[in-house]
């Protein structure tokens, strides 16, 4: 039997598919760069297999991307107890180029607070979950991408779901495809960044909601909070103190939409220093996501 030209080609029949698998490896993993090495794998495994005998290619590329990441998980578990203060994923800022092919509420979201979620998630409820919610596997797909019964998958996709529902953040700003921050997030942040510099800590106060999150991924590489902090008065004063501790004239700020949540990037003589995520509710801020880790940045510079 004789190769169609398309699926002769093994780059040819592969990007079509590139974005999906990449979506779904960054789901998975919380990482670009494990995502990118994920998808790579598996196109290696697609460019030596029998093509010929690939009946779905669509479903074979997202069960073997599938696999690879839960055996990636198992030793990130590993390597993430012995991560220093708290974990972040790695912030994304074209959001549109990890979007699955469906239109839905969740396969548009890529927020930090729906990230961590699923990192909470054991991972075949996150891979049984994401299947089938983000990426429309029927759970026979699903039940054969995972080797298990399409009762178990169902019970998986379920509990995860549940999970999903109790813990995302209700009434903040719906998640955003990549563009420009709009204007009233963009007056929030600026008037935030206003008074962490000039240290006004009664203005800075009043911009939190008296709950908030906020959350510094340093990696043990560079200075931030070791643990979570909230309430609006502890997080104002630890922003003011991080701010004259850390700050310097020769940064730059610019925002942008970090994993479609209004955000800020600080831009230093070197490089990349941070990105801040904004998780906001009318006119304050109720979480923020600091992405410090010098490793985490580094593919945004490419």
């Amino acid at each position: 039997m004789s190769i169609p030209s398309a699926m002769s080609n093994p780059a040819a029949s592969f990007e079509p598919h590139r974005r999906r698998l990449l979506g779904l490896a960054y789901r998975m993993l919380g990482s670009m760069a494990d995502a990118e090495d994920a998808v790579q794998e598996t196109y290696l495994r697609w460019h030596s297999v029998h093509r010929e005998t690939v009946s779905d290619p669509r479903a074979f590329l997202m069960t073997t991307t599938t696999r690879l990441c839960l055996d990636m998980l198992t030793s990130a578990r590993a390597r993430r107890e012995e991560y220093v203060g708290p974990w972040l994923p790695e912030p994304v800022l074209d959001t549109a180029a990890l979007a699955p092919d469906s239109r839905t509420e969740l396969a548009e979201d890529l927020s930090v607070a729906l990230l961590l979620t699923l990192d909470r998630l054991s991972p075949l409820e996150r891979a049984a979950f994401l299947l089938h919610d983000a990426f429309d596997f029927s759970f026979s797909e699903v039940a054969a991408a995972l080797e298990r019964t399409e009762a178990a998958c169902r019970q998986l996709a379920a509990r995860a779901r549940a999970h999903v529902r109790a813990t995302r953040p209700r009434g903040t700003a719906p998640p955003v495809r990549s563009g420009e921050v709009d204007a009233k997030h963009a007056q929030l942040m600026s008037a935030f960044v206003a008074a962490t510099r000039s240290g006004d800590l009664d203005a800075l106060t009043r911009l939190l909601a008296n709950d908030v999150r906020v959350v510094t991924d340093g990696g043990g590489k560079v200075a931030a909070a070791l643990s979570l902090i909230d309430g609006a008065d502890r997080a104002a004063q630890f922003l003011i103190g991080a701010a004259r501790k850390g700050w310097r004239e020769d940064f730059i700020l610019r925002f942008a939409t970090i994993n479609g949540l209004p955000g800020v990037i600080v831009d230093g003589p070197q490089g990349l220093v941070q990105t801040s995520a904004f998780e906001i509710e009318g006119d304050v801020v109720r979480a923020l996501y600091v992405v410090r880790n010098p490793d985490k940045l580094r593919h945004l510079a490419r």
